[in-house]
């Protein structure tokens, strides 16, 4: 199996970064972190956001939530309030699963690709 080297992978994150993970707006990021307390990012000297990984999965929950399962701002807040740990781990597990599928899939074609040679 050939050498894959590491990806590297940045500690922090600006907000046009993010935004254009979720494929929204700046300002929607801004938005959602006044009405969810659970997005705090660090700010550097000059005042711009710096968003973590976690800060990032925490955004990826509210975006599931709003954009995918189609709460209103209250609604998805209430939810998190509620159960705040146990949506957020079904979401990461959800992300890992399709982690490991895309990593088999991708072993599946390799092996079909050499083996039809």
């Amino acid at each position: 199996m050939p050498y894959k080297e590491r990806e590297i992978e940045k500690k922090y994150h600006s907000i046009g970064e993010v935004a254009q993970m979720f494929k929204v707006a700046p300002s929607l990021i801004r938005y959602w972190e006044g009405e969810f307390d659970i997005i705090r990012p660090k700010k550097d000297r000059k005042g711009n956001r710096r968003y973590t990984k976690i800060d990032i999965q925490k955004i990826k929950y509210i975006y599931h939530l709003v954009k995918e399962k189609g709460y209103t701002l209250q609604g998805a807040q209430e939810v998190i309030k509620a159960g705040k740990e146990q949506g957020f781990d079904k979401v990461q597990a959800v992300q890992r699963l399709q982690e490991i599928k895309d990593f088999l899939i991708n072993i599946r074609d390799e092996f079909n690709a050499k083996s039809g040679s």
